[in-house]
């Protein structure tokens, strides 16, 4: 038998590794690694850990920790996110402004705060949109454009 923490530190290793989108799906991964659980359980512990459903790879709706870098150094993890929601990229004074899918845009954020880039003080997300924060003094041109970059867009124009 498994204690609460214990399962629980080890579904937040199940979600960030797999894209698991049901609670059926969360109760067979922990299955295949031996361990019993309810899908009552499952649904509660997702709750506590502070699992969301965000659009994985495939485009299904999967299970990701709000704060999950996912495999990979959160670098290499921020370029992947960039890649596959954000659609284009603008700028005005210190700030960018990244356009996603809808319900997209929560790990866009949390991709870019994990990564901790410099000049990046903080982000802002809505539904389908991410405000980046640069340090004042550094332009909201230069950030999109470097943030489009690793999205692989075309450099955003400027007024």
């Amino acid at each position: 038998m498994v204690d609460k923490a214990a399962r629980q530190r080890r579904l937040q290793q199940l979600v960030s590794e797999r894209d698991l989108a049901s609670h059926d799906e969360v109760v067979a991964a922990f299955a295949g690694v031996g361990i019993e659980v309810h899908a009552a359980t499952v649904s509660r512990d997702l709750r506590e850990i502070g699992a969301v459903k965000v659009p994985g790879a495939d485009g299904r709706l999967v299970y990701r920790l709000a704060a999950d870098p996912g495999p990979g150094t959160a670098r290499q993890r921020l370029d992947e996110v960039l890649r596959q929601f954000v659609t284009s990229t603008t700028a005005s004074g210190n700030l960018a402004v990244l356009r996603t899918p809808p319900a997209c845009a929560h790990p866009v954020a949390s991709a870019i705060d994990l990564a901790e880039l410099e000049r990046v003080i903080a982000t802002v997300s809505g539904d389908d949109t991410v405000l980046v924060v640069a340090e004042e003094g550094h332009p909201g041109h230069l950030l999109a454009a470097d943030l489009a970059a690793r999205a692989g867009l075309p450099t955003p124009t400027t007024d």
